[in-house]
């Protein structure tokens, strides 16, 4: 377990077992379990006994816990009934701190905003894209040395995806970290690493604003670009929101473009070191690269979880969910529910439907860029696989403490190259 001070809390999970415990203590949302790697058996419980689970008492007050497949859907493809507004955080963030982003808000609204963005990972545009992606995956991995440990979460997942970030916002590429750190301390629980206050995430955040309306006023003054910045410059849902909102879309497209395929990167590593059989079906035939990448993102999750609020009393799993109650999706345990998915608990990188996961959610506010995250993970396997026997885990990795971003501050790793 790592150690975090900020887990000392009385609403605490780690250490205690899920299958003794009273069912209505189970409190998913507490970080230390995640960050202690504890929490499948407590999802397991849930999927068994009370799926649609009813906490009372915790650290971000009373929510319902959603953890079968088939709910989730229900509840992810029914925004009439469960709004993502005003956040799609279990966290009921205070006013000052709350930054408006078309995630957190229902259609009409939510669909204009979106389809300004849209475009950036297109059919066309991704294809345009693929060969960049192939280039920088070629230097980054040219760089690494052999036989010699080093942190595969700094080196390759972090730098990978900084480095599309700053395209995709044609951002300048010798200031691409500040888009990482950007993005963890819009994300992390104060105290626990990134920024030690809310008022120190928000100096960062005023930064962020700052740089990006520095880069919306070149832009919009220029003819349209392929970026997102003179997208949503030049995009008639968009190009008069307030500086907040514009902060707020920033943000979430920034987070959406970095922690998921980053925690993907990392995770797709520790999966196939777990299970070596699967490692080696995929030195035997590289074929399997596009399937394996679906089975990485359901295996990680990167995103543990997406929150709706209940616009009115409605019934789900034979219990009654009143207006205004939260309601979490687990997609964390629907992508382990053996209902829906086969031999869920398993790694199969040759799994028949792989796509079938929920990792990019459902419905309307499905992720945006998930061809895009897919693509990247491809042709970084492809190219690992072109230089690399193994890449070998060789420590204990370090989790993030969080119970939404499902991921790794640390990987230590030895590469060995191809025989």
């Amino acid at each position: 377990m790592n150690d975090t001070s900020a887990d000392h809390s009385k609403w605490s999970m780690v250490g205690k077992d899920p299958w003794t415990m009273p069912i209505e203590k189970i409190d998913l949302s507490h970080p230390g379990i995640w960050q202690a790697d504890e929490f499948l058996p407590f999802m397991e419980r849930l999927r068994l006994e009370d799926p649609v689970h009813y906490c009372a008492e915790s650290a971000v007050g009373p929510y319902w816990s959603i953890t079968k497949y088939k709910d989730i859907m229900r509840v992810d493809t029914s925004p009439e009934i469960f709004s993502s507004e005003p956040t799609i955080g279990i966290v009921d963030t205070y006013d000052e701190y709350t930054l408006p982003s078309f995630i957190s808000m229902d259609p009409p609204k939510h669909d204009e905003q979106r389809r300004i963005a849209q475009p950036v990972v297109a059919p066309v545009n991704l294809k345009r894209l693929e060969h960049l992606i192939r280039q920088r995956v070629c230097n980054i991995l040219n760089g690494l040395p052999l036989e010699t440990e080093f942190d595969w979460v700094q080196e390759v997942s972090i730098e990978l995806t900084t480095q599309m970030l700053a395209t995709l916002f044609d951002f300048p590429f010798e200031s691409r970290h500040k888009l990482t750190f950007w993005s963890d301390a819009a994300t992390a629980i104060p105290g626990a690493g990134v920024v030690s206050s809310n008022e120190q995430r928000w100096a960062a955040m005023e930064e962020c604003l700052q740089v990006f309306t520095g880069l919306w006023n070149e832009r919009v003054n220029a003819e349209p670009g392929n970026d997102l910045v003179s997208m949503l410059a030049h995009g008639e849902a968009t190009q008069n929101m307030p500086p907040m909102e514009y902060l707020g879309n920033i943000i979430l497209l920034i987070v959406g473009g970095n922690d998921t395929t980053r925690n993907s990167i990392s995770g797709g590593v520790l999966a196939l070191n777990e299970n070596p059989a699967e490692y080696e079906k995929l030195r035997a035939d590289h074929s399997i690269i596009p399937n394996m990448v679906s089975e990485i993102i359901r295996w990680q999750t990167p995103l543990a979880y997406m929150r709706r609020t209940a616009l009115i009393d409605t019934e789900l799993g034979g219990k009654q969910i009143k207006a205004g109650d939260k309601v979490v999706m687990w997609y964390a345990s629907g992508n382990r529910d053996s209902e829906v998915i086969e031999r869920a608990d398993e790694f199969l990188i040759d799994r028949d439907k792989a796509r079938q996961h929920l990792s990019f959610g459902f419905g309307l506010h499905r992720c945006m860029g998930n061809r895009l995250a897919e693509m990247q993970l491809r042709i970084l396997w492809e190219e690992i696989m072109q230089r690399f026997d193994t890449i070998e885990v060789v420590g204990q990795p370090k989790r993030v403490y969080s119970s939404f971003v499902k991921g790794y501050t640390h990987l230590p790793v030895r590469l060995h190259g191809l025989n």
